[in-house]
């Protein structure tokens, strides 16, 4: 996992939001997925190549059911898209890198 990559848990999901003026790509995720392991180095590929412009925020559904339950995450992966604190979009499910930077360029 890349050494940008935040860890987010209920306690520090808000305050984390708020600090990020750049894209965040929140990907709600968990330990047994494969299709979740399978996005991971896509996820982080994107951000590289994002210079700076995007961050990666992970959030273990197992390890923090409220903030899915927040989010109605039913189905993982699910990525968000947030900036300013507010969810712009989202994607469901391991898609193609070609889907997610669309989906990128159209919330930066």
């Amino acid at each position: 996992m890349a050494d940008s990559t935040l860890h987010l848990t209920e306690a520090s999901f808000d305050t984390e939001l708020g600090k990020h003026t750049e894209l965040l790509m929140v990907d709600f995720w968990a330990e047994w997925c494969a299709p979740c392991r399978a996005l991971a180095p896509t996820l982080e590929e994107l951000v590289r190549e994002g210079n700076g412009s995007v961050t990666l925020a992970k959030v273990n559904v197992d390890e923090q059911p409220a903030l899915a339950a927040r989010y109605g995450i039913r189905s993982i992966p699910t990525i968000l898209f947030v900036k300013g604190g507010k969810v712009k979009d989202q994607v469901i499910g391991a898609v193609p890198k070609a889907q997610l930077k669309k989906k990128l360029d159209a919330n930066a």
